[in-house]
């Protein structure tokens, strides 16, 4: 007696992939210290654009002041290059010279 085979499918046989997801290259947005941009300035820079309470923005501000470069934050591409953008108009919108620039965590 033949033993009856397990019968496949016709066709191609899919079989269902979980995709693999990567997470984002992130980028730190960083505020470069200068002689004439006014410390309370900058201090509005990181509450309205950065969202950082007083205290933090405060923090941040010292720090750009005393070490030369201070960090406001870590975003994605995207979400970084904008807030560089909003923060470089806005300065020049002011006339101040300040700088912000983002680069790769």
């Amino acid at each position: 007696m033949k033993e009856k085979q397990p019968q496949l499918p016709e066709g191609p046989v899919v079989q269902e992939a979980r995709p693999k997801l990567a997470r984002p290259i992130l980028y730190k947005v960083i505020l470069l210290n200068d002689d004439y941009t006014p410390m309370d300035f900058v201090v509005a820079i990181l509450e309205r654009f950065f969202y950082k309470t007083r205290e933090e923005a405060t923090r941040i501000m010292l720090h750009v002041h005393n070490k030369g470069i201070g960090i406001c934050g870590i975003y994605t591409r995207e979400i970084a290059e904008t807030k560089v953008r909003q923060v470089l108009a806005f300065a020049q919108e002011h006339q101040h010279p300040l700088q912000c620039t983002l680069e790769p965590e």
